[in-house]
C-alpha cells in the first residue's frame, strides 16, 4: 500500500515537471512570435502562434497573450494595406479627375472617342474598388481597436 502511495506521488511530480515544461516551450514559441512581430516579420509570427495554438491547446495564459499579439499583428498589417491603397485611391482619383476633365471637353467639341470611354469607365470602376477595400479595411481596423478594448 505504502509503494503504491510514493508511486502515485512520483508519476504526480513528473506530470507536474511536465506540465511545467510544457508551459516553457509554449511561453518560448510566444516569444519567438513576439521577436518576430517587433521585427516587423508579420507572417512568420502568425505562424509560431498558430503553432502555439495546435500544439499547446493547454497553456492558457500563453495563449491569451498570443491572440493579443495575433490581433496586433492583424491590425499592423491592416493599417498597412489601408495606407497603400489609400495612397493608390489618391493616384486614381487624381486620373479619374484628368481623364473626366479631358472627355468633357472632348464631348463639347464632339470628339469623345469610345476607347476615351470606356478608359473613363474603367477607371471610375477602379476608383470604387479602391474607395470598397478602403472601407473594409477601416472597419477591420476599427473592429480590431474594438476587441482590444473589450479584452482591457
Amino acid at each position: 500500500m505504502r509503494q503504491t502511495a510514493i508511486l502515485i506521488t512520483a508519476l504526480i511530480g513528473l506530470a507536474a515537471c511536465s506540465s511545467s515544461d510544457k508551459r516553457g516551450e509554449a511561453e518560448q514559441i510566444y516569444n519567438t512570435a513576439n521577436t518576430l512581430f517587433e521585427q516587423g516579420q508579420y507572417e512568420a509570427a502568425r505562424q509560431q502562434i498558430d503553432s502555439l495554438r495546435k500544439v499547446y491547446p493547454n497553456a492558457i495564459d500563453t495563449r491569451k497573450k498570443a491572440l493579443a499579439l495575433y490581433q496586433n499583428i492583424e491590425l499592423h498589417q491592416a493599417q498597412a494595406q489601408l495606407a497603400e491603397a489609400d495612397s493608390l485611391l489618391q493616384q486614381v482619383q487624381h486620373n479619374l479627375d484628368y481623364q473626366q476633365a479631358k472627355v468633357d471637353k472632348d464631348k463639347a467639341a464632339l470628339r469623345a472617342t469610345p476607347e476615351e470611354l470606356t478608359l473613363l469607365t474603367r477607371t471610375r470602376m477602379k476608383r470604387d474598388s479602391l474607395r470598397t477595400q478602403c472601407e473594409t479595411l477601416g472597419a477591420k481596423i476599427r473592429y480590431i481597436r474594438k476587441k482590444q478594448k473589450e479584452a482591457k
